[in-house]
C-alpha cells in the first residue's frame, strides 16, 4: 500500500503540457483576443534558465555603474590635472555699467597671496594655485556683446559681475538672454560694493540679486561676494573642485582661445601669409586635414600643427629647462585635405534641351517678318511712337524700347516670383491704373530726336533738367514720410495675413490661368505626391546633398576622434593664405577664438532651422527680410524664408506650407543657403542695424527670434499657398452657383479639376460654367449656407535665394558697431529696491 501511495503522488518529470496551437478549445479569452489582433509571442530559447538576481548581483551591478561614471569624470578632468595641465577658462562678465571686471579678478588673486599682473593681457591672466593643484585663466570681457558671446562659447565657468549700487541695465539683460539662448557653462554671480550699503540692507540686496539671476539661470542658488579673502577663496575652491559643465554642441568639435598671433607675409603677395595661433586645444581632437573657422573672417586651411612646450617650475620655484623648439604633431595630406571650394560650378550645357516644334518655328517666323517690316517702315518714314513716362527727356527715351516690340514679351515673361505673392492683387490693379495716367506718347525719328513738342522736352530743356536733378532729391521730411508709409503698409499686410491667411482676389485685368500658371492643386497637402527634383532653380546645382545625412554625420564624428592632436595639448596652429587684415584688426585685450570644422562643413547646402519669435519685438518680420544669424560659432547675413513646423515630423511627401510672416507664439522653420552644420547648434536672429538716437537703449541689437538647427535637406518642399474665394449666388440642396472666384469661362474650365472647400467645412467640385461672366455650378457633399465662403487652394514651390554672406564686425560702420557696445557710467546711480 505504501508503494502504491508513493506512485500516486509522484510528479511528472517532463515539461508542462502544451496544447496544440491550431485548437482553441482550451484557449483563454486574452489569448484569443491577442490572436485576432495579430499579436505573436516569441517562444523562449530552449535550455535558457531565468536566474533570480541576488543581493550580491545587485551590488556588483551598482559598483559597475559607479566605476563607469567615475571613469567618465576622470577622463573629463584629466586635462586639468598633472604637470602639463591646461587652465580652466573663467570668463568675467560685467552686467552693470559701473563695474570693472579687473576688480573681481584682483580680489581673487589677493585671496591666495599672489600679485595681480597689471601688465598681462585681459584675456591671458593665468592664476596657478598650488594649494588646489589647478590653473585658472581669467578672461576679462568688456561691455561688448560680441566679446561676451565669444567668451561664453569657450569658457568653462562664467563669473557674472553685479553691483550693489547700480541696477542691471537693458544691455546687461540683453547679454543674459543671449547667453541663455546659445548655451552656457556653470554661472557664479558675484556682487561688489556691498560695503557701501548699510548693514541692515545687505541681505535684502543679495536676495534681490539672487532672485534676478535665478530668473535667467535656475541652477543659481546664491550670490557670492569678494569682500573678504575668505569669501574670495571659497569662490576659487568651487572653481577648482567642480567638474566643468559641458556644452554638447561645443564639446563635439575642437576650439581654442588664442594666447598670441604671429603673422608671416608671403613673398609673392604681402597681403597674404601664414598665421600662427598659439593656445590650449579644447573640446575634441583636431586633424590637419580639416579647416579652421575664425569668426568675422571665414575658413582657412592648416599648414601644420606644432606642439609648443610650456615652461614649468619645480616645487622650489626654480625654472625647469625645456626644449624651446616646437615639434610637428600633424601635417595635412594633400589627397585628403579639405578644399576651400564651397559650391559647385553649374554647367549650363547639362540642362534639358528640346528641339523647337514646327508651330513654334512658324510663330518665330511671323515675329521676325513683323520686325523686318517695322525696320523697313522705319527706314522709309523714319518716325516712330514710343510710350514713355510723362516728363521723359530725349536722352532717357533713347533707352526705352518700342512699345510694340515689347508688347508681346510683357505677357509671356510675366513672373510672380517675389513681389506679387507678397501683395494684394487689388493693390496691383490700382497701381496699374495710376501708371497708365503717368504715361504719354512721344514721336521720334530714327535717331531718337523728337519730331514734335507734344512728348518730351527739347535738348535745351534737357540741359535744364540735368541741372535741376539735385532739386528733385527727396528732403529728410519726405524720406521720413515715405518710410512711415512703407512701415504702415507692412503692418497692414501682416494684419491681413493674420486675419485672412493666404487669401487673395482673382485679378480682373488678366486671366487667372496666366496669373497662377505656376500654381497647382493638391488633393491632399500631406500625402499628394510632389517630385522634389522638379523644376529646380540653377542655385540647386551649386549645393551638396547627402544620400544619408545621419549616417554621414556619425562617420564624420567618429573619424574626428582618431585625430592625432588631442584636447588639452598646448599647440600652435599655422594657417596658410590668411589675409593681413586679420592680424591688423587683432586686439590682444579682446577674446580671439577659433573653431575646428568637421569634414564637409565648408560646403554649401540648404539648411533648415527652427525659430521662435521674440515676444519683446512687435514689428512684422517678413520672409526674405535681411537678418543677421548667429549659427552656433558662425555669423552670416541671410534672408531666410519661413515655413510651418510640424511636431510629428515631416509629412509623407515632405511638403511644408510657406509663411509670409514670422508669426508670434508659433514655432516656424527658416530655410537658407548656408554651409553644412553637423549636430544641433543654437540659432539667434538679429536685425542688421537699429536706429540710433540720443537714447542708449535704442543702440541695443534687436533680437528677432531664437531657435536651433533642424536639418540639412534640399528635398524639403516649401509650398506657397494662395486661396481663391467666391460667394454663393444661388443654393439648391447640395448644388450651388458660385461667383466672383473667376471672371471668364476659360478659367473655370482650366481650374475645374481642383477641389473646392468652404469655411464651414464642406467640400465639393466644379461641375460646369454658366454664362460668360465667371458664374459656375458646383456640387458639394452637403447643403451650404448663404453666408459661407467657397475657397480653392493653389500651391507653388518657393526656393531660398543665394544671398548668404559672412557677417564681419570690421565691415560695419561706426554706428553699426556701436549697437553691440553697452554704456559705461562713472558716477553710480542708487539702486531702487
Amino acid at each position: 500500500m505504501a508503494k502504491e501511495q508513493q506512485k500516486a503522488f509522484h510528479h511528472r518529470a517532463s515539461l508542462k503540457q502544451k496544447n496544440k496551437p491550431f485548437k482553441s478549445r482550451f484557449a483563454s479569452k486574452n489569448s484569443l483576443r491577442d490572436k485576432s489582433k495579430g499579436r505573436t509571442q516569441r517562444a523562449s530559447v530552449k535550455g535558457k534558465v531565468l536566474r533570480k538576481h541576488t543581493r550580491a548581483d545587485r551590488r556588483n551591478a551598482m559598483r559597475t555603474e559607479q566605476r563607469k561614471k567615475r571613469d567618465q569624470i576622470v577622463l573629463s578632468t584629466r586635462i586639468f590635472n598633472g604637470r602639463y595641465r591646461a587652465p580652466k577658462i573663467v570668463a568675467v562678465i560685467p552686467l552693470c555699467a559701473d563695474l570693472d571686471p579687473s576688480n573681481i579678478v584682483r580680489d581673487l588673486y589677493q585671496s591666495v597671496d599672489q600679485e595681480y599682473p597689471e601688465s598681462a593681457l585681459k584675456t591671458a591672466r593665468v592664476l596657478d594655485i598650488a594649494r588646489f593643484k589647478q590653473t585658472i585663466q581669467f578672461v576679462e570681457v568688456g561691455r561688448n556683446l560680441l566679446d561676451i558671446l565669444d567668451a561664453a562659447k569657450v569658457a568653462d565657468y562664467m563669473i557674472m559681475g553685479l553691483s550693489a549700487e547700480v541696477e542691471v541695465d537693458a544691455f546687461g539683460e540683453h547679454c543674459l538672454s543671449a547667453i541663455q539662448n546659445q548655451g552656457h557653462p556653470a554661472v557664479f554671480p558675484v556682487v561688489r560694493g556691498l560695503e557701501s550699503v548699510p548693514t541692515k540692507r545687505r541681505n535684502d540686496v543679495k536676495k534681490s540679486l539672487q532672485s534676478f539671476m535665478h530668473h535667467f539661470f535656475p541652477d543659481v542658488d546664491r550670490v557670492h561676494t569678494t569682500e573678504s579673502p575668505t569669501e574670495s577663496l571659497a569662490i576659487l575652491r568651487m572653481l577648482t573642485s567642480q567638474v566643468p559643465k559641458g556644452i554638447k554642441w561645443r564639446d563635439s568639435r575642437p576650439y581654442l582661445m588664442a594666447e598670441n598671433l604671429q603673422f608671416e607675409p608671403s613673398a609673392e603677395d604681402p597681403q597674404l601669409g601664414q598665421l600662427a595661433i598659439t593656445g590650449y586645444l579644447r573640446g575634441a581632437s583636431i586633424s590637419a586635414n580639416r579647416l579652421i573657422h575664425i569668426p568675422n573672417f571665414g575658413d582657412f586651411q592648416i599648414e601644420r600643427i606644432l606642439n609648443v612646450p610650456v615652461a614649468m617650475e619645480d616645487a622650489r620655484g626654480n625654472a625647469i629647462e625645456e626644449d624651446d623648439e616646437p615639434t610637428v604633431l600633424d601635417q595635412p595630406d594633400p589627397a585628403n585635405q579639405d578644399s576651400l571650394v564651397d559650391s559647385n560650378e553649374p554647367n549650363q550645357l547639362n540642362n534639358e534641351q528640346t528641339w523647337p516644334e514646327d508651330e513654334e518655328m512658324d510663330g518665330w517666323r511671323e515675329q521676325m517678318a513683323k520686325m523686318e517690316e517695322d525696320e523697313r517702315m522705319l527706314a522709309v518714314d523714319g518716325d516712330r511712337t514710343l510710350r514713355v513716362p510723362k516728363g521723359t527727356s530725349t536722352y532717357q527715351a533713347a533707352w526705352i524700347a518700342d512699345n510694340n516690340a515689347e508688347e508681346g514679351s510683357d505677357t509671356s515673361d510675366y513672373s510672380d516670383e517675389d513681389d506679387s505673392d507678397m501683395m494684394d492683387d487689388s493693390d496691383s490693379d490700382a497701381a496699374s491704373e495710376e501708371n497708365a495716367e503717368e504715361y504719354e506718347d512721344m514721336r521720334v525719328d530714327k535717331d531718337g530726336k523728337p519730331t514734335n513738342n507734344g512728348g518730351a522736352n527739347s535738348m535745351d530743356d534737357e540741359d535744364e533738367e540735368h541741372d535741376d536733378d539735385d532739386d528733385n532729391m527727396l528732403t529728410a521730411a519726405e524720406e521720413a514720410a515715405q518710410l512711415k508709409a512703407y512701415l504702415k503698409e507692412r503692418e497692414r499686410l501682416n494684419r491681413d495675413d493674420l486675419q485672412f491667411p493666404d487669401e487673395i482676389d482673382t485679378p480682373m485685368d488678366m486671366t487667372a490661368r496666366e496669373r497662377f500658371a505656376r500654381f497647382r492643386g493638391l488633393q491632399s497637402f500631406r500625402t499628394s505626391p510632389w517630385d522634389p527634383y522638379e523644376n529646380l532653380p540653377l542655385d540647386y546645382a551649386r549645393i551638396f546633398q547627402f544620400e544619408s545625412f545621419k549616417r554621414t554625420q556619425q562617420r564624420v564624428v567618429r573619424m574626428a576622434g582618431n585625430a592625432p592632436t588631442k584636447a588639452g595639448m598646448h599647440i600652435r596652429i599655422v594657417l596658410k593664405a590668411v589675409p593681413a587684415h586679420v592680424t591688423a584688426s587683432y586686439n590682444p585685450n579682446r577674446p580671439f577664438v577659433v573653431f575646428g570644422l568637421h569634414q564637409y562643413e565648408h560646403q554649401m547646402s540648404v539648411v533648415n532651422f527652427t525659430v521662435v519669435r521674440n515676444a519683446e519685438y512687435t514689428e512684422p518680420v517678413r520672409s526674405k527680410d535681411p537678418l543677421v544669424i548667429h549659427f552656433g560659432f558662425r555669423r552670416y547675413n541671410v534672408r531666410p524664408i519661413f515655413s510651418q513646423y510640424l511636431n510629428g515630423g515631416a509629412t509623407t511627401n515632405n511638403v511644408h506650407k510657406f509663411e509670409r510672416f514670422l508669426k508670434p507664439g508659433e514655432v516656424s522653420v527658416g530655410t537658407i543657403f548656408a554651409p553644412i552644420q553637423f549636430g544641433t547648434v543654437p540659432v539667434s536672429l538679429y536685425l542688421p542695424s537699429s536706429a540710433s538716437d540720443g537714447d542708449s537703449s535704442s543702440r541695443l541689437p534687436t533680437l528677432v527670434g531664437t531657435g536651433s538647427s533642424l536639418s540639412v535637406d534640399p528635398s524639403r518642399i516649401l509650398a506657397k499657398r494662395v486661396i481663391l474665394t467666391g460667394a454663393p449666388f444661388k443654393i439648391h440642396t447640395r448644388g450651388a452657383v458660385i461667383r466672383y472666384m473667376f471672371f471668364n469661362p476659360e478659367d473655370i474650365n482650366w481650374f475645374k479639376p481642383v477641389q473646392l472647400f468652404t469655411k464651414y467645412g464642406r467640400t465639393g467640385h466644379i461641375t460646369e460654367s454658366l454664362g460668360t461672366h465667371g458664374y459656375m455650378k458646383c456640387m458639394f457633399d452637403g447643403p451650404i449656407k448663404q453666408m459661407d465662403t467657397v475657397c480653392m487652394n493653389l500651391y507653388k514651390r518657393v526656393f531660398p535665394k543665394w544671398n548668404t554672406s559672412l557677417w564681419s564686425e570690421h565691415s560695419q560702420n561706426e554706428e553699426q558697431q556701436a549697437q553691440w557696445v553697452g554704456p559705461v557710467v562713472e558716477r553710480p546711480v542708487a539702486m531702487d529696491l
